[in-house]
């Protein structure tokens, strides 16, 4: 039931949060990949990016998310610099930017237990493993491995990989990539769940409808 997976925390109390870039920008040899940009979202809100290709928005996610220092201006979330090493920031944010690392020999299932058992969830990981898993209608694959996946469900997997985890800020990079018309609104059903627990989110996103149906604010990433 989507509607029960996407509030997953609603027993689990969600702390507000903040996520703030100020002045963020990243130049790699003279070539600018961002220019400066500012963006604030708290709990249960959505701040949708907007863009052409090239234009900065996965640096800008993976900055936000603490996988690259900003070559100006800086990114924190609660008061803290992003960074992943940080075990506070990795409890704090999940993010789908590019394909995540599965491993071959482990089913969608295993998967999902896995990350379970590592945020240390408890009794019941198995359950809420499939229930993710028919949130997103893929627990019918439960057992198959990642590879034998086709591109959509492919994507399906990734985004239950994130979804799993127990984040209080979502990061996420053109989520709706190699979904049909159905799993976009299926996925939009989702994340608007998440807002109303508490999760805050920033999405780079070309679909007009789910940014319709997401966003509380959009920013059009301009390219240098």
């Amino acid at each position: 039931m989507p509607g029960t997976v996407g509030n997953r925390h609603a027993d689990e109390a969600v702390e507000p949060v903040s996520l703030v870039a100020a002045g963020v920008g990243k130049a790699i040899d003279g070539s600018v990949l961002l220019r400066p940009i500012d963006l604030e979202v708290g709990s249960g809100q959505c701040v949708v990016l907007r863009g052409e290709n090239g234009s900065g928005k996965t640096t800008l996610l993976r900055i936000l998310a603490g996988t690259m220092d900003p070559s100006e201006g800086k990114a924190t979330v609660d008061g803290a610099v992003a960074d992943e090493r940080d075990l506070a920031i990795r409890r704090t944010v999940a993010a789908l930017i590019g394909a995540p690392t599965a491993y071959r020999d482990l089913t969608l299932g295993d998967h999902l237990v896995l990350l379970d058992a590592t945020w240390g969830r408890g009794a019941g990981a198995d359950e809420r493993a499939l229930a993710m898993l028919d949130a997103l209608e893929i627990g019918h694959l439960a057992e198959r491995f990642p590879h034998e996946l086709s591109s959509g469900q492919q994507q399906l997997f990734h985004l239950s990989l994130v979804l799993t985890r127990p984040a209080r800020v979502l990061l996420l990079d053109e989520p709706e990539q190699r979904l049909d018309t159905h799993k976009r609104q299926l996925l939009g059903d989702l994340l608007l769940a998440r807002k109303e627990s508490g999760v805050a989110m920033v999405v780079a996103c070309h679909d007009p409808g789910l940014t319709r149906q997401i966003a509380d604010q959009v920013i059009d990433v301009v390219p240098a």
